[in-house]
This record gives structure tokens, sequence and C-alpha cells, in this order.
């Protein structure tokens, strides 16, 4: 097994080990905002899952993806952030 194949099942089995706690804290809760936190979260483990294989296997279109994945993931949290600020604030 070459330092390459083992780094990348190190990074598979982390980036497991991390979809294991956040998909708990997306179905436990205690709240909204901290389920909200846990899919931002499953979505970027999920991007590290896509870039590991970019790696495992060479091919660097996946890294476009990755970059997508992430840009859309931001914006959709920023997005439900403010719509949260709105609905506190009293929907001005």
């Amino acid at each position: 097994m070459t330092a390459l194949e083992w780094m990348v099942n190190l990074g598979y089995t982390l980036l497991l080990l991390a979809l294991i706690c956040a998909m708990y804290r997306l179905i436990k809760g205690p709240g909204l905002l901290d389920r909200v936190v846990a899919l931002d979260l499953v979505a970027m483990v999920i991007a590290g899952f896509i870039t590991v294989y970019a790696i495992e296997s060479k091919l660097s279109v996946f890294l476009d993806v990755v970059m997508v994945l992430a840009m859309v993931v931001f914006f959709g949290t920023v997005a439900f952030g403010r719509y949260l600020e709105k609905k506190i604030d009293g929907g001005d």
C-alpha cells in the first residue's frame, strides 16, 4: 500500500466519522439553527469526500464540482441567516 492510498483511506475514514457526527446533530437537534449548521456541515463533508475522490482518481474536474457545491451551500446558509434575521427583527 502506497502512502497516497493510505492517506486516501485515512481521509475517507475521518470524513465518515465527521458525517456520522453531523448526521446525529442534524437528526437530534435541539433547535432549528443547530440543524441548519449540521446540514451545512454535511454538505461540506460531502464536498470533502468528492475532493478525496478527485485526489484518488487524479481527475481534477471533480474539484470544479466541489467549488460549485461549496458556493451553493454557503449562499444558502447566508440566505437562511438573512431570513432568520428579518424574522427576528419583525419582518421589515
